[in-house]
């Protein structure tokens, strides 16, 4: 069922056996995250059962093409305020029109594309432990994705402007949304885990040379 925000819940979507794969992928103790080599083997065994819930109940031809594990408990808690995640990986750099703010992250390049680019992506969040307001859950804007991009500066504004909704979950549920929402988190307030992967999926190849880093 969608919200107005285009949002998608796919309650329990994920068996024993998918989620003891991806709790490898997770297990970072005293870490509040990090990002994913998803072409190592075992990696993408075990991320390939969200990939194909995905592509058949959310984005045709989904392309995975980014994966950041995260995680608070009491030795890692943290919050985040209100913003967009903008940032997609490329296999080089290449100049390429309306493809700005370029970084290297580890042995990565990443960019901020055209926003056109963002509108056959998703952002979807697996949920491998049970999460609410007590222990850190995201919050979204529902909407707010309308707005495109929006400076940091003003995001909790915007964010203002429309109604918020907890993310509260269950260990197995996917959450899919459109890649400019705005988001935050909170700290955690007790000592339950809270680990989640954020893999970022694509239904569109990158203009040439440009091309997704190691997607498959």
């Amino acid at each position: 069922m969608e919200t107005p925000s285009d949002m998608l819940w796919l309650r329990g979507a994920l068996d024993p056996a998918a989620l003891n794969g991806l709790d490898q992928i997770a297990d970072g103790a005293s870490r509040p995250g990090g990002r994913v080599n998803w072409t190592e083997p075992e990696i993408a065994q075990a991320l390939a059962p969200v990939t194909q819930i995905i592509a058949a109940q959310a984005l045709p031809n989904a392309r995975l093409v980014r994966v950041v594990w995260f995680n608070k408990d009491p030795t890692a808690n943290w919050g985040v305020p209100w913003h967009q995640d903008r940032v997609i990986a490329v296999a080089e750099r290449h100049d390429v029109l309306g493809f700005q703010n370029w970084s290297r992250k580890g042995e990565v390049w990443h960019c901020e594309p055209p926003v056109e680019t963002f509108e056959h992506m998703r952002f979807v969040r697996v949920h491998l432990d049970d999460c609410d307001t007590n222990n850190g859950a995201m919050e979204i804007a529902l909407g707010s994705e309308v707005e495109g991009v929006v400076p940091n500066a003003s995001a909790a504004a915007t964010a203002a402007c429309y109604p918020a909704s907890i993310c509260t979950a269950r260990r197995g549920d996917i959450q899919v949304l459109p890649m400019l929402v705005l988001h935050r988190s909170r700290p955690s307030q007790n000592s339950a885990p809270r680990r989640a992967l954020r893999l970022d999926y694509a239904a569109v190849n990158l203009p040439p040379p440009l091309n997704w880093a190691a997607a498959h």
